[in-house]
């Protein structure tokens, strides 16, 4: 059976799919945990193979006997696994899971979606949405324990998943009030309810917004930071219908899951239109010129997930009918866990 290395990525969101990679192949595993010396950014940069970007004592945790597969994501991480590959005369594979920043020749495997914009190539899987560890078995436990905590709100239950700020697009108090709106419109029509969950990049002003314009019956759930009663997963298992605000990939992907229809709430501008008025943000307008006038690896379009979700009827606009829930085929991660396999030659 294959050894694996995880050199564990450095944010959330990156960690979240690396683990659940590791976990979905199910062969063993040590996760490495490295420490950086941030002011090293050359080898990186420049694509290279070195271990100068991390401490002495993540550097002793990297030893032979070598693993046979070394799993990652992150920039910071490229060098130390190129650096694996390489002491381990090219016996070791290298998968790397999201954006690439070096060459695609320095890796084995590049597991990625849309919004980075990667090159067709032969060691490029180009999937539609991001890993997760969202399973039928978690969500199968995640309705019976939450179960009686919504028997008494009316169906369909409608989640409402609410993230936040990201990249040119806003969600403040504008956006949130119209998703407000717009959702209970939805609930109300059918006779149903609202299951909401905020996140940890949903503000204040936008929470409050939300909730304040929220009309129907309703489940609203403040985002709080390790809290052990966190409902999200059991609103997405009992939810008959999703709502979830286009700005988060990752969420997007936990909620097709589920298998219920998926609709997409528009900040604004996510389809090129701007009927509507927009949050105002600094740091969307300087995204926006970035993705317009600079080098297309160093910015992100979400949109093209959009549209791919939209034209495989994944997913649908909030104001769109939605149509019903897709059947499961092969999953983001079943395709995952086959080309690993084949890397390996364990298909």
């Amino acid at each position: 059976m294959p050894v694996i290395w995880l050199i564990d990525a450095y944010r959330a969101g990156e960690q979240g799919q690396v683990r659940a990679l590791v976990e979905a192949l199910g062969w063993p595993c040590e996760i490495k945990r490295l420490a950086y010396r941030k002011q090293i950014v050359l080898p990186h940069v420049l694509g290279l193979a070195s271990l100068s970007g991390i401490t002495t004592e993540s550097r002793a945790m990297l030893e032979p006997p070598w693993p046979d597969l070394v799993i990652s994501s992150g920039v910071r991480n490229e060098p130390v696994c190129r650096w694996i590959r390489a002491h381990s005369g090219g016996r070791t594979r290298y998968v790397h899971v999201g954006r690439p920043w070096g060459p695609l020749v320095s890796f084995d495997l590049v597991i990625t979606t849309p919004q980075y914009r990667v090159a067709p190539h032969a060691n490029v899987l180009n999937n539609t949405l991001t890993l997760h560890s969202v399973t039928p078995e978690q969500l199968g436990a995640a309705r019976e324990q939450w179960a009686d905590t919504f028997a008494h709100l009316p169906r369909p239950r409608i989640a409402v998943v609410a993230g936040g700020d990201s990249g040119p697009f806003s969600l403040g108090p504008l956006a949130a009030s119209r998703l407000a709106r717009q959702a209970s419109m939805l609930a109300r029509q059918n006779g149903g309810s609202l299951l909401v969950s905020t996140s940890s990049r949903t503000s204040e002003e936008a929470m409050a917004a939300l909730q304040a314009g929220i009309d129907v019956p309703n489940y609203f759930y403040r985002w709080q930071a390790a809290d052990p009663a966190n409902p999200y997963l059991g609103i997405l298992a009992v939810a008959d219908r999703l709502v979830v605000t286009g700005d988060s990939i990752a969420m997007l992907s936990e909620a097709c899951a589920t298998g219920r229809p998926v609709q997409m709430f528009d900040l604004g501008g996510m389809r090129g239109e701007h009927d509507v008025a927009t949050d105002p943000r600094l740091g969307a307008t300087l995204y926006a010129l970035l993705m317009r006038w600079f080098w297309r690896r160093l910015s992100r379009d979400i949109t093209l997930v959009h549209r791919q979700l939209r034209a495989t009827g994944r997913a649908f606009w909030l104001d769109e009918e939605s149509g019903a829930a897709v059947l499961p085929g092969e999953s983001d991660m079943q395709r995952a866990v086959a080309a690993v396999k084949r890397l390996l030659g364990e298909a």
